[in-house]
C-alpha cells in the first residue's frame, strides 16, 4: 500500500524560490541551478517514459501506473443519474 498524502500547509515553493534556496546553500549562481533543474526534469521525463520509474535518491520516486478505462454506463453526478 502507498503512503497517504500529507495535507499541505501553506503554499508550495515556485521553481525560482527552489533555485534561489539551492543557490544560497551551494554557493552557485541561480542561473546555473536553473540549468541543472531543467536538465534533471529532462532526464526524469525520458526515464519515466523508458523505464516507467525515476528516483531522486533521498527525495522521491516517480512511477507510472496503468489504470483500466471506466466502463460506460449510468453514473450519479450532482444528484442526478446520467448515462455516460
Amino acid at each position: 500500500k502507498a503512503m497517504k498524502a500529507m495535507k499541505a500547509s501553506g503554499k508550495a515553493m515556485t521553481k525560482t524560490e527552489v533555485a534561489q534556496a539551492i543557490a544560497d546553500q551551494t554557493e552557485l549562481k541561480r542561473s546555473q541551478v536553473v540549468k541543472v533543474m531543467d536538465g534533471l526534469a529532462g532526464v526524469a521525463a525520458t526515464e519515466v517514459k523508458k523505464a516507467g520509474k525515476f528516483t531522486i535518491p533521498g527525495v522521491c520516486m516517480v512511477k507510472t501506473r496503468v489504470k483500466p478505462a471506466t466502463k460506460a454506463g449510468k453514473r450519479e453526478m450532482f444528484g442526478k443519474v446520467v448515462v455516460v
